[in-house]
């Protein structure tokens, strides 16, 4: 039984590690307002096509003025 105790603490911890790397391991985006695409978003593969000309892998359209952003990972 006292054995028993620091293993079932051991595995706690090494859950909580686990949990907690998870957590970290989320990719943050970053994001760009687009230079070059010109006049109001109303198609997202349009603007990620304009978004992939500025080295970007995707864009969406946002906003109330529709305007095209551009992400990436950072």
């Amino acid at each position: 039984m006292a054995r028993s105790v620091p293993l079932v603490s051991t595995i706690f911890v090494l859950l909580l590690l686990l949990v907690a790397t998870e957590m970290g391991a989320e990719a943050r985006t970053c994001e760009s307002q687009s230079h070059r695409f010109k006049g109001a978003c109303a198609s997202k593969s349009n603007c990620a096509s304009v978004c992939q000309t500025e080295g970007f892998p995707d864009g969406d359209c946002r906003g109330f003025r529709r305007r095209c952003f551009c992400s990436k990972p950072c």
